[in-house]
């Protein structure tokens, strides 16, 4: 299996505010046109399933690559975002200032979000279903929108890298990783964070 780990593109809280798994938190104007070019980017692959977590921003981004294939997206609890806790809806400027916040960054293993999830945790879900879906589809290109975190801990576990090391790995919106995943057990990752337009580095 050929598996597009796809982040979503942007909301007007991306970058401020830590959203976490609150709904009603729609693509920004600027999103729908970055969800746009990412189906545009993706034009030419033929994806035999999309899949999403249940999150609005990552349906929307789902909805915009599915555009014209005649695919129905299916959710997917297993690549819901991180369950932050008390951290959910907190401005990230807020949250630079603790100093549980060098923890995180520095040793991501040993962090758990208060009254949420450790990052070992979304790594086994997350896995497990990338697992599922490649004993489902072993031969399929397919497709999963999902979220920064959840994206960077699926590529260090198939990259081999500890997830100490978690936040060397960039995952920008809209962006595009490739995990290969062949029958006989072998794993390549060709791709890592693609992004056709430089304006989204900035």
């Amino acid at each position: 299996m050929r598996v597009y780990l796809i982040r979503h593109a942007v909301t007007a809280e991306t970058g401020r505010v830590l959203s976490g798994r609150q709904r009603g938190i729609h693509l920004s104007p600027g999103g729908q046109e970055m969800a746009a070019s990412l189906a545009a980017d993706l034009g030419g692959m033929k994806f035999d399933a999309i899949y999403a977590s249940p999150i609005d921003r990552c349906v929307e981004t789902a909805r915009a690559v599915a555009a014209g294939s005649g695919l129905e997206i299916q959710i997917d609890e297993s690549f819901i975002e991180t369950d932050f806790g008390r951290w959910t809806g907190r401005s990230l400027r807020s949250l630079y200032k603790l100093k549980t916040w060098s923890r995180l960054m520095t040793t991501p293993s040993r962090f758990r979000f208060p009254d949420g999830e450790a990052f070992g945790e979304v790594q086994c879900r997350a896995v497990a279903g990338v697992e599922r879906l490649a004993a489902v589809h072993p031969k399929d290109a397919v497709a999963i929108v999902s979220h920064s975190d959840v994206i960077r801990v699926m590529l260090a576990h198939y990259q081999g890298v500890p997830l100490d090391l978690l936040h060397r790995i960039d995952v920008l919106p809209a962006s595009i990783s490739v995990v290969d995943l062949a029958r006989e057990g072998t794993i390549r990752v060709p791709v890592v964070n693609y992004v056709s337009d430089p304006a989204r580095w900035r």
